[in-house]
């Protein structure tokens, strides 16, 4: 019975089928190895096929199973998304219940009770595979480098190690200077400062025009106000905007440890440089910004993404790293924003707690993002007049 063809082979399962069902232990295997010489199946197949109860020729049914996460889930979602400036599955679905709960307060969200159930569960894996089309509308560009090393006090400024530095405590800060030149680096235009705390992740924003010593010193001592704990350490690239007579006497009087990085090693300000697409060209993004307007604008918008980041942008932190052959494991905990890790952090005392406890209860997120939006909305038109003007020159 060799060359059986298909239908043959689906008849013979369904006769012997009967018979290897109904039979005794050793009459089945003399009856499965009658049916492998037959078909020519493999053994494992040829029983699955014989213990299963289908007829043939039949199809299997595939079961569809009911959508949990439907619209009703999706279009909540996605507004909630929205809130969060679009970050990742594993970093919203961890601070989903907070964010409810304050747009909920601030009624910018209604749900009904099965809808929330469903949200406060649902999986960081699943908000992806929801969002994944609409994330697909959000891309930008890579930017230009524009950092000149500093010879003058590069003697004087330490190179950062892991020993200088409490990681654990906040107050320890990278700096660097996110550049605003278009495609073309020639004449002065507007650079974004980024001073980002290494153990909460807290962040201090700032503009100047240009990458002059006075204007940068300016705003880090105006940031070092802001900070609701004391600046101890302040860790930079080799740029002469830094490395400078000004900002070294300035840290010497705050008694704040200047370091530096080693040069051309990027990565040695790693917490700083992620955080200059989050905080920065996200919201500003890679154009060229050259006029006074447009730094007035830059800077009122930066005014409100400080607390938005450092208040609704939760972020997950590298616990360990192991190397097994040629993978490299990476463990993370669970995402917290810089204002809940600083909040555990215990450098706070009561009346510093609870005054940002008060100022985090004012925030509405919604109102942040819209008031952000009509900010970028001016600003994009400062750059469309600049283009008309240049044609009709």
């Amino acid at each position: 019975m060799k060359g059986l063809n298909m239908r043959q082979r689906q008849a013979l399962s369904y006769v012997v089928r009967k018979r290897y069902q109904k039979g005794p232990k050793k009459k089945k295997q003399r009856i499965l190895d009658e049916f492998v010489i037959n078909t020519g199946y493999n053994r494992n197949y040829a029983s699955r096929i014989l213990n299963s109860l289908e007829k043939p020729g039949r199809k299997k049914k595939h079961i569809i199973r009911k959508r949990e996460y439907d619209l009703s889930v999706f279009y909540p979602l996605r507004k909630l998304w929205a809130a969060g400036d679009g970050i990742c599955g594993k970093r919203l679905a961890p601070f989903l219940p907070e964010l409810i709960r304050v747009l909920e307060k601030h009624r910018e969200i209604q749900l009904e009770e099965t809808v929330k159930q469903k949200l406060l569960t649902v999986s960081a894996a699943t908000i992806d595979r929801i969002l994944s089309a609409t994330k697909r509308s959000y891309r930008l560009k890579h930017g230009k480098s524009t950092t000149k090393p500093g010879t003058l006090l590069r003697n004087q400024i330490p190179i950062r190690t892991f020993a200088d530095w409490n990681e654990n405590r906040p107050g320890f800060m990278e700096v660097d200077l996110v550049a605003f030149c278009g495609e073309a680096a020639e004449g002065e235009y507007v650079n974004g400062l980024n001073m980002t705390d290494v153990c909460t992740g807290w962040v201090l924003l700032g503009a100047t025009m240009g990458k002059g010593q006075y204007g940068v010193h300016k705003e880090v001592a105006e940031g070092k106000q802001r900070l609701p704990f004391p600046l101890l350490g302040f860790d930079s690239d080799n740029g002469t905007e830094f490395i400078n007579g000004i900002l070294k006497r300035y840290c010497d009087q705050n008694q704040i440890t200047f370091t530096r990085i080693r040069p051309y090693r990027k990565n040695d300000n790693c917490f700083v440089e992620q955080k200059n697409y989050t905080t920065l060209r996200r919201f500003l993004g890679y154009a060229r910004y050259d006029t006074k307007e447009q730094l007035i604008i830059i800077k009122e918008i930066l005014q409100l993404v400080e607390p938005y980041v450092n208040f609704f942008q939760p972020t997950m932190k590298l616990q360990e790293k192991q190397r097994v052959g040629a993978r490299v494991k990476k463990k993370y905990d669970i995402a917290k924003t810089p204002y809940q890790r600083l909040l555990i952090s215990e450098i706070l005392n009561g009346e510093q707690k609870e005054e940002l406890k008060i100022l985090y209860e004012t925030l509405n997120p919604m109102e942040l993002k819209r008031s952000i939006n009509k900010l970028q909305t001016k600003l994009r038109r400062t750059i469309n007049y600049n283009l008309v003007e240049a044609t009709n020159t």
